[in-house]
């Protein structure tokens, strides 16, 4: 093949590799001003259960909080998500009604609760009967945490996540306290909706695709948690994590 023939092919390559650069350079910048990072790894895409460790930035050094805690997954695993972290090709994407939790590296959101105030440090969103999380692909209000008196009745139809499940689901506790993990923010169709941390119902009770946990683990990290850290959530099976480590800039196990 004449150079002149190359050319065009040598330049695709050369503008490949560049955007690939500059995606690994510039995603972690996404997360480089985070203090606190709570990170979930699990032994593989089809696990429904995980470890829960906590950490600190002091300097360019992450430092681990507490102890582990167990939690539960969606019920058949993990899946890439959509968040702060560059796309991924290898291994399964989040879609809606998967059963799976997402994957990557996503911002913590705001707090909620049955109570009308908490004492974290987080925004609080105190629920109430009206408040929906609308899960239908087809809605404006996709990914959404609206109040239906708000927005009408019409607006959360087919939407399967009332807030308030104590009130809906003869006295369910799950979301009790909990906070949102910002997977999907801008809530692009189909690629999975209402992701929490949550209170789970037991260590074997897998989830629709949240990360859930005992109330004790719950109340610690609300109380620690602080916005102006900016804390992030790390969801990665420990493949992924071991591979995506260094050039991340996750903290060691």
């Amino acid at each position: 093949m004449s150079l002149r023939r190359c050319a065009p092919y040598l330049l695709g390559l050369v503008a490949l590799s560049l955007t690939a650069i500059a995606a690994a350079f510039e995603a972690p910048a996404a997360w480089s001003v985070s203090r606190q990072m709570i990170v979930v790894t699990t032994d593989g895409w089809d696990i429904d259960h995980g470890s829960l460790r906590t950490y600190e930035r002091e300097g360019t050094t992450w430092v681990l909080v507490g102890a582990p805690a167990e939690v539960t997954l969606g019920k058949h695993g993990s899946a890439w998500g959509i968040g702060l972290h560059p796309v991924q090709r290898d291994g399964p994407t989040k879609v809606e009604g998967d059963g799976r939790s997402p994957a990557g590296i996503f911002r913590v959101g705001e707090a909620f609760g049955y109570a009308d105030t908490n004492g974290t440090s987080l925004p609080y969103r105190g629920l109430t009967a009206s408040d929906y999380c609308v899960d239908v692909t087809s809605s404006p209000y996709y990914n959404q945490l609206v109040d239906a008196k708000q927005v009408g009745d019409k607006a959360v139809d087919g939407a399967t996540e009332p807030m308030r499940r104590d009130l809906h689901f003869n006295g369910d506790h799950a979301y009790r306290i909990g906070f949102v993990i910002e997977h999907n923010p801008e809530g692009r169709r189909g690629a999975g909706s209402c992701i929490f941390a949550h209170l789970w119902r037991s260590p074997t009770s897998p989830t629709a695709g949240c990360t859930a946990m005992t109330d004790e683990t719950m109340e610690k990290l609300l109380a620690w948690l602080d916005p102006k850290k900016k804390p992030v959530f790390v969801l990665l099976p420990k493949a992924e994590y071991a591979r995506l480590r260094d050039a991340w800039n996750l903290p060691g196990l």
